[in-house]
C-alpha cells in the first residue's frame, strides 16, 4: 500500500489507560501486507464523526488497521479476568486486540474505536493474535441485526482483509474488525482489577466505569464514598444484563460463550464468536463446538447471566462494605434484584410478542400466563421455527391460521391454544412491530461467509445484511431470507474462530 499522506482528521482519546494503567499495556496493531476494505457502515461513520471516503483512501485504511493513527493516540492492550465456562482465569486480556482509543462523537456521546485480528499481543497467550475473514464478517452482520432489533451491541464499523493467511484447521484469508462500543469494560475487566489486591485499582475502574456510563449516579464524586458508588454499579448492571438477556431470549438468540469476560458493564452484547439465532425452538439448543457440556444453552443464558453477576459482586465486595459478612449481604441483597428484573421484562416482551402489550395492561392478567406457559410447551414439542411462528401469529390474529398451522405437525393442540389467544383481541398492527421477519438465519449467514471467504463475491452478504437491517418490515424479493433452513442444511454447529 502507498505510504498514507495523512492521519485520520479525528481526536483519540486514552481515557482508559489514564483511569487504571494498571490494565493497559501499550501496544501497537501489525501492519497487513495489503489491506483492502471488504466491508464498511457508513450510517455508523457519519454517526461517529468519521467521512466514510477518508476512509475508504490507503490514508483511511492505514487508520482503520492501526497503522497510522492520529496524533496523541495511545493505543493498548487491555488487561482483564475471566470466567470460561465456569473455570477462573486470572489472565486473558485482549490477545488479539486492540483498543485504539476513544472518539467523541458529534453528539457528545463516547465511543471505544477497538480492532480485533490485529496481531498478537502480550495476552496472546501463544495464539497468533490474527482473525480470519469469516468470523470478522460475522460479527458484522449479526451486530448489525441486533442492533436493527433494538438490542444492546457492540457494532462493527468496518471489516478489513489484511492479504495475510491465516491457519486453522485450513488456510483461511485474514481480516481485522473495527468495532465500537460505548466502552469494552466487561465483568472480567472487575475481576482483574480486584486481583491485582490494590484496593485503589479497583476503585479507579469503578469511578471510570461510572464517568463513562453513568455519570448521572454519580453527579457529586465529593458526595459520594467508594462503597456508595461501587453499590450504584452493581446495580445499574445488574438492571442492564437482566434486560439484555431477555432480550436475546425473546427474539431467539444464543450468544454460544457467555464468559464473564464477554458480558460487558455497558449492557451491550459483545463477541459474536459462535453465535446463532435459533430455527426449530429448543430450550437446549447449542451451536457452539466447544460447548459440549450446554452450559451456554439457549434456555440455560438467563440463569448464566446471574452466575456472571454473582462474580461482579463478588469482585466488588471489598468496597461493598466493611467487612466479609456485611460486604457479602450487600451484594446478595444487589443480585436479589436480577429475577425479578429479569422476569419483568421477559413478561413485557413476550406480552408485546403475543399482541397483548400497552393496550391490554390491567387486563387478561390471570389469563396470560398459563396462556404462555401452554405456548412455549406446544413450541418445544412441535419445534416450530421461533420466528417465523410469532410473525405467523399476527397474520392468524386476521383470521388466516393456515400459514402458522403449516409450522406444526399436529395442528391440534395448536387450534386449542389460538381459540384462547384469540379470545383476548391480541393486536397484529403491535405484534409486527416487534416480532422480525427476518433475522441472520443460520443457513444464509454461512453461505454468505462461504462466498465471501472462498471467492471474494460480498455480493450474498450485502443483501443478507440489508435485509436484517430492517427486520420488521416485509419487502418483495427477500422471501428466501424468511424461510427456514432447508432440511439439507442439518444439524448447526458454530466456531469462536481463533
Amino acid at each position: 500500500m502507498d505510504a498514507p499522506t495523512r492521519t485520520a482528521p479525528v481526536t483519540l482519546t486514552h481515557r482508559f489507560a489514564d483511569a487504571v494503567p494498571e490494565m493497559a499495556v501499550a501496544w501497537r496493531a501489525d501492519a497487513p501486507p495489503a489491506p483492502a476494505l471488504l466491508v464498511l457502515d457508513d450510517a455508523l461513520a457519519t454517526e461517529l464523526g468519521l467521512d466514510p471516503a477518508f476512509l475508504r483512501t490507503p490514508a483511511g485504511l492505514a487508520f482503520l488497521t492501526g497503522t497510522a493513527l492520529p496524533d496523541g493516540a495511545q493505543p493498548v492492550a487491555q488487561a482483564y479476568a475471566g470466567h470460561q465456562f465456569g473455570g477462573y482465569n486470572p489472565r486473558l486480556g485482549d490477545g488479539r486486540a486492540l483498543l485504539l482509543g476513544e472518539l467523541t462523537a458529534p453528539d457528545g456521546t463516547i465511543h471505544d474505536l477497538h480492532l480485533k485480528g490485529s496481531g498478537p499481543t502480550p495476552f496472546a497467550r501463544g495464539g497468533d493474535g490474527y482473525a480470519a475473514v469469516g468470523p470478522m464478517l460475522r460479527e458484522y452482520i449479526v451486530s448489525e441485526a441486533m442492533h436493527a432489533l433494538g438490542i444492546p451491541t457492540t457494532r462493527a464499523l468496518a471489516v478489513v482483509a489484511t492479504g495475510r493467511d491465516v491457519v486453522r484447521e485450513q488456510i483461511l484469508p485474514g481480516a481485522v474488525l473495527v468495532r465500537t462500543a460505548s466502552s469494552h469494560l466487561r465483568v472480567g475487566s472487575v475481576v482483574f482489577a480486584n486481583a491485582t489486591g490494590d484496593r485503589d485499582v479497583l476503585e479507579r475502574l469503578v469511578d471510570h466505569a461510572i464517568e463513562r456510563h453513568d455519570p448521572g449516579i454519580d453527579p457529586d464524586p465529593t458526595a459520594t464514598t467508594p462503597t456508595d458508588r461501587a453499590r450504584a454499579l452493581l446495580d445499574v448492571v445488574i438492571a442492564r444484563q437482566a434486560d439484555l438477556i431477555a432480550r436475546w431470549m425473546l427474539v431467539g438468540f444464543v450468544h454460544g460463550v457467555m464468559n464473564t469476560d464477554n458480558m460487558t458493564l455497558s449492557g451491550e452484547t459483545i463477541d459474536y464468536g459462535p453465535c446463532a439465532f435459533l430455527d426449530a425452538f429448543d430450550p437446549g439448543a447449542v451451536f457452539s463446538s466447544i460447548d459440549r457440556q450446554g452450559r451456554y444453552a439457549y434456555g440455560n443464558q438467563p440463569g448464566v447471566g446471574e452466575w456472571n453477576l454473582a462474580r461482579l459482586a463478588e469482585a466488588l465486595l471489598p468496597l461493598l462494605a466493611d467487612g466479609t459478612d456485611a460486604a457479602i449481604s450487600v451484594a446478595q441483597d444487589a443480585l436479589d434484584a436480577y429475577r425479578p428484573a429479569y422476569n419483568e421484562a421477559w413478561s413485557a416482551g413476550i406480552r408485546a410478542k403475543l399482541g397483548l402489550g400497552a393496550a391490554h395492561e390491567g387486563r387478561d392478567e390471570d389469563a396470560v400466563p398459563s396462556l404462555v406457559s401452554d405456548l412455549f410447551d406446544l413450541l418445544a414439542f412441535a419445534r416450530a421455527d421461533y420466528t417465523l411462528f410469532f410473525r405467523h401469529l399476527a397474520t392468524a390474529a386476521r383470521g388466516d391460521t393456515d400459514p402458522l398451522r403449516s409450522l406444526v405437525a399436529d395442528p391440534g393442540p395448536l387450534d386449542l391454544w389460538l381459540a384462547r389467544w384469540l379470545a383476548l383481541a391480541p393486536d397484529p398492527e403491535a405484534m409486527d412491530r416487534v416480532n422480525p421477519l427476518y433475522i441472520p438465519r443460520n443457513h444464509l449467514v454461512e453461505e454468505a461467509l462461504a462466498a465471501a471467504s472462498d471467492t471474494g463475491d460480498l455480493t450474498l452478504l450485502h443483501r443478507l445484511t440489508d435485509a436484517v437491517r430492517s427486520p420488521f418490515t416485509e419487502r418483495l424479493g427477500l422471501e428466501r431470507y424468511a424461510e427456514p433452513a432447508p432440511d439439507a442444511f442439518g444439524p448447526y454447529v458454530t466456531y469462536c474462530g481463533t
